[in-house]
């Protein structure tokens, strides 16, 4: 499909009669109605130079008119696994289940994760996370020995490669019984400390969890790493490890960034426990990233029976306790989600629907840009601000109906205030690793 407009081609230009999510803009004129906000952006060399009430840019300034659609900033995908995706045509899981996503991608990895394999897959997300307008990407990375000295340096060179067109994040995802095998959980962080990674990990009912925990808080903090894991992505009641979690880095007295993903079994709780946890969650300071998509797709999937629940955290009750949240893409068609495309307007899209972040959507536009963005430490990626890079998504839809109700898939990025190659990459690319 055809962008809706055409860019000036000009050193400095207007973007006239635009809509933005309140939320993102530094520096606000007067708030129109439902968290959406009517300006006018002026744009020279690359940045945002001015934010202006509608109808008053200059008028001799060459500009290109929005009649009122909207503008967002660039994307965040906080939690993804880049070195996952794109091989479901090699390995698929037939009956869709957690079970099963383990067994059919530990039978890959060991079969097929070399450095070429891992690029050729990882470059593909990219470049169509880069076309949907995604600045900013955290990635787990099957941390396995000895998966780490393939996966960590071949990270490496793609953050090098990529560093102008995203930013990206890696962290080391290792079974957390081997927090306690000091040969090689001692590895695993040196990698991460050599490649400036987060520690990370799957949690799940284990003897000495405590001590686990408590081991992996003390290394994240001997060796300025902060942590990132994946925590009760299960229906299953009984396993509640983050109130251990929040307990751990309230007890260690850590320092540094922790974020926790899925926190499924959360939703589970009766209402008196689950606001036990969620209080110590946001005493501890501990970030909640939800995967709509994926924790959907996965939970709750018994064959014949139609799923009783949504899968997805306490998203709103996380958020009004103080606690940072966000959502992301998760898994992109590999075992634990045969679908996806690394677009994050589709992840907030759905994430609308299945997480009700609507009436009101004042605020909701934060959960894919400003709030992960500041969650990653990178609180200038993801706002709308003068004097930041003119790094911009623009879209033909003027108001949220419009906006949640289609693709998007006529929108411009702007890169340095200039309009990107949108073309996504062709599936037939990845034929060489595929077909085997």
């Amino acid at each position: 499909m055809t962008a809706f407009m055409t860019l000036p081609d000009a050193r400095r230009f207007a973007l006239t009669d635009a809509t933005l999510p309140a939320v993102l803009v530094k520096g606000l004129p007067a708030i129109a109605k439902d968290g959406l906000v009517e300006a006018d952006l002026v744009i020279a060399d690359g940045k945002i130079e001015a934010i202006l009430p509608k109808g008053s840019a200059p008028a001799d300034l060459v500009s290109a008119d929005m009649r009122g659609g909207m503008v967002w900033p660039c994307f965040v995908d906080m939690h993804t696994h880049l070195d996952k995706g794109h091989f479901w045509d090699r390995r698929p899981n037939p009956d869709g289940t957690f079970e099963g996503a383990l067994m059919n991608v530990r039978e890959d990895r060991i079969a097929n994760w070399t450095a070429e394999d891992i690029r050729s897959r990882f470059e593909f997300s990219l470049k169509s996370a880069y076309a949907h307008g995604t600045k900013l990407i955290r990635t787990h990375l099957d941390s396995i020995p000895p998966q780490p000295d393939i996966s960590f340096p071949l990270f490496d060179e793609l953050r090098a490669e990529w560093k102008d067109r995203i930013a990206l994040q890696a962290v080391a995802l290792l079974p957390l019984e081997s927090v306690l095998d000091e040969n090689v959980f001692g590895g695993i962080v040196a990698t991460a400390k050599r490649y400036g990674g987060l520690l990370g990990g799957a949690t799940r009912i284990l003897p000495d969890f405590e001590q686990i925990l408590d081991t992996l808080f003390k290394a994240a903090a001997d060796n300025g790493l902060d942590i990132d894991l994946h925590v009760d992505e299960t229906e299953d009641k009984q396993v509640l490890t983050l109130e251990q979690i929040a307990e751990a880095k309230l007890r260690n007295r850590f320092e540094g960034s922790v974020t926790v993903g899925h926190c499924c079994s959360l939703a589970r709780q009766d209402d008196e426990t689950a606001k036990r946890v969620i209080d110590k969650v946001a005493k501890a300071d501990i970030s909640v990233v939800s995967l709509p998509m994926c924790n959907m797709y996965l939970q709750d999937r018994h064959a014949g029976r139609t799923p009783r629940w949504r899968g997805v955290t306490l998203f709103h009750e996380l958020a009004v306790a103080g606690v940072k949240t966000a959502v992301s893409s998760d898994n992109t068609r590999d075992p634990f989600y045969a679908y996806g495309d690394m677009d994050p307007v589709e992840v907030f899209r759905e994430a609308v629907r299945i997480l009700h972040l609507d009436h009101p959507l004042d605020t909701s536009a934060r959960v894919v840009t400003s709030t992960p963005a500041e969650i990653l430490g990178r609180p200038d990626i993801g706002v709308i601000a003068e004097d930041g890079p003119a790094d911009l998504v623009l879209f033909s839809a003027r108001r949220w109906s419009e906006f949640l109700s289609r693709p998007q898939a006529d929108r411009i990025v702007m890169r340095n205030g200039m309009g990107i190659d949108r073309r996504l990459p062709d599936y037939r690319d990845l034929d060489p690793i595929l077909d085997k």
